[in-house]
């Protein structure tokens, strides 16, 4: 089989019942893309830059989506995704069985054209075994007689040349015979295997043909739900925008509401105490009186005091007013899900909390758990400003934390927002327990567990296992492959290149070190991917890029990269090879040369 490049892709050429036909490696998935979408033109590569044909997952694995819909920011979001599920099944599974059809025919056009080339080889050898054969009797008739015994015993001279020119003519004989007789079977053989590889080369493309008139039939089913799918994208996009500024709003009421408490306090003369002098409530400071909980009991660490007009006013320690100032400040910054995400760029749910008490001088341990074990606990009818919500259910552990604002709000970086965020206090047994971090921290207890053998659920959206070594985890906040928000991710420096907060922090980290040792930044090509940007590469090279919203391009954990990275071998990529991990960066074991599918261009964010 002969290959050529066509318009950048390469093609092959097979015989199918002796006629050449040509067909493309995208083949009938082509087909399948022309009902999909609009045709595009490819644009050449700028010199350098890798070509845009990786798909950011393993060949042949593109893992689904494993969370449950209430992982996702919204109903609408969740349905989507179920909907992307859906067609990404069936464009997969399409691919496959067209592949296995290409894979099938060009093995039997290769068996074919061995067969002819070996039926060929023993026509040669028969036709130069007859051209022997005549020759030789050509030799008889012009000696007009026959080699044997009679002639050779008339023309010898003595007994022993009678004896060597018998012996010499029966071996004349017998080895042309024999070559002559091994040269037909041969032959006949060659004629046998040549029409069974032609009969199964035929077969393998009537296949093909049949595969091709399903793959039509497939295509116009998949090009309904596109059509479906393209209508969601747009509705779950103007949700999210119409959520986003909701989001916004309440985002902004509470960061007001909060100043006029702060503003009010200023105003009324009280100078806020330390969190030590409020924790007897039978010894408060003077002109303060104690704020009775829910039982009727004075709480400790908190307090009130009577306003001339008659008004009872909150009275809060100094540290925990500083704590939440700070907490109500990282509003709207986006979401990580990294145990590290303590700002000031981007937060986490424990990683927020602990930072907002460090900015009041309270030290809180790292991790939700950790915090919850340590802290004083009150009761959840008690809570107030500034204490401490932990989150389950408990057979999801200790899941997720926030700052309580009032009896009904709470403020979290919360993952299925992917955001800092106002949200309500969940109701039920969603409420592990609350905490007072203006009280002295116990030794630590025990606290709930996971016990429900899942998947990990963290700050309220699963947690989604790396795939493999090396691989980013894939999956994280409330949104699916590629419909995440911008306002949830962070832009690197270079054009309108964004990715997930951490993994935009690390990257600026990685392209300073390489600078120092290049004399210039990372050069950058892509980096996260958006549905529409991954529909429109797949509608270019179906056969090479990732299923729509299956690239981990689409999650702001990958990026393509130039300037001589692209290439195995250069000094570039041996010191991102060697460096890159250091940061929390990977070239995937698949991308690396010899498994698979080689594209020294693609790495990934995988945690530092």
């Amino acid at each position: 089989m002969s290959r050529e490049r066509v318009g950048g892709f390469q093609m092959g050429r097979t015989r199918v019942g002796g006629a050449r036909v040509r067909f493309g490696v995208v083949g009938a998935v082509g087909l399948a893309v022309a009902f999909l979408w609009s045709p595009a033109v490819a644009q050449p590569a700028t010199p350098g830059d890798p070509p845009q044909i990786e798909a950011g997952v393993a060949p042949g694995a593109p893992v689904p989506d494993t969370r449950p819909g209430e992982a996702f920011a919204d109903p609408e979001v969740a349905a989507l995704q179920r909907t992307a599920t859906d067609v990404q099944r069936e464009l997969a599974d399409l691919a496959d069985q067209v592949h296995g059809a290409e894979r099938d025919l060009s093995a039997a056009a290769e068996k074919a054209d061995a067969a002819r080339a070996e039926r060929a080889e023993a026509d040669r050898v028969v036709a130069a075994q007859q051209a022997e054969v005549d020759d030789y009797s050509k030799g008889v008739f012009a000696a007009l007689a026959q080699p044997n015994q009679l002639q050779v015993l008339l023309t010898a001279t003595d007994p022993e040349q009678f004896l060597q020119g018998s012996d010499l003519i029966d071996r004349v004989r017998a080895d042309q015979d024999g070559r002559l007789t091994a040269a037909y079977a041969r032959q006949g053989a060659a004629e046998d295997a040549e029409a069974q590889a032609v009969g199964a080369e035929r077969s393998a493309a009537e296949r093909k043909s049949d595969l091709d008139r399903r793959t039509e039939d497939a295509s116009n089913r998949a090009a309904a739900v596109s059509s479906e799918l393209r209508g969601q994208v747009d509705r779950t996009n103007a949700a999210v925008t119409a959520q986003q500024q909701a989001q916004k709003e309440r985002n902004d009421r509470t960061a007001a509401n909060w100043k006029a408490y702060t503003d009010k306090v200023a105003a009324s003369g009280v100078r806020l105490p330390s969190a030590a002098a409020l924790r007897d409530p039978n010894a408060l400071p003077a002109g303060l009186s104690p704020l009775p909980g829910a039982d009727g009991a004075p709480q400790a660490g908190v307090a009130q005091v009577a306003l001339p007009s008659g008004e009872r006013l909150l009275v809060l320690p100094s540290e925990v007013v500083a704590a939440v100032t700070s907490a109500v400040g990282a509003l709207g910054k986006p979401y990580v899900p990294a145990g590290g995400g303590e700002g000031p760029t981007a937060y986490s749910c424990d990683g927020l909390v602990r930072s907002a008490f460090a900015a009041g001088g309270i030290a809180l341990p790292a991790a939700a758990g950790e915090q919850m074990a340590v802290l004083s606990p009150v009761a959840t009818a008690d809570a107030q400003p500034g204490d401490v919500v932990f989150l389950g259910p408990a057979r999801l552990g200790v899941q997720g934390v926030g700052v309580v604002l009032d009896g009904k709000t709470m403020l979290a970086a919360d993952a299925r927002l992917a955001g800092v965020v106002v949200s309500d206090l969940p109701a039920g047994d969603t409420v592990l327990g609350v905490g007072r971090p203006a009280l002295a921290q116990r030794p630590a207890q025990p606290v709930p567990q996971a016990t429900d053998g899942g998947l990990t659920w963290r700050c309220g959206s699963v947690r989604v296992p790396a795939r493999s070594q090396g691989e980013a985890a894939g999956a994280w906040g409330g949104y699916p492959n590629g419909l995440i928000p911008p306002a949830s991710l962070c832009l690197l420096g270079t054009g309108s290149h964004m990715l997930r907060c951490d993994a935009a922090q690390s990257y600026q980290a990685l392209s300073q070190a390489f600078a120092g040792s290049f004399g210039g930044p990372l050069c950058i090509t892509d980096s996260y991917r958006s549905f529409s940007a991954q529909v429109r590469l797949y509608q270019v090279k179906p056969a090479l890029a990732a299923v729509p919203g299956t690239s981990n391009h689409g999650w702001g954990l990958a990026v393509d990269l130039c300037g001589g990275i692209q290439s195995f071998g250069t000094a570039q990529y041996a010191w991102m090879a060697a460096n890159a991990p250091l940061f929390g960066w990977s070239n995937p074991p698949w991308a690396q040369p010899g498994r698979g599918r080689e594209e020294p261009w693609h790495w990934e964010y995988t945690g530092a």
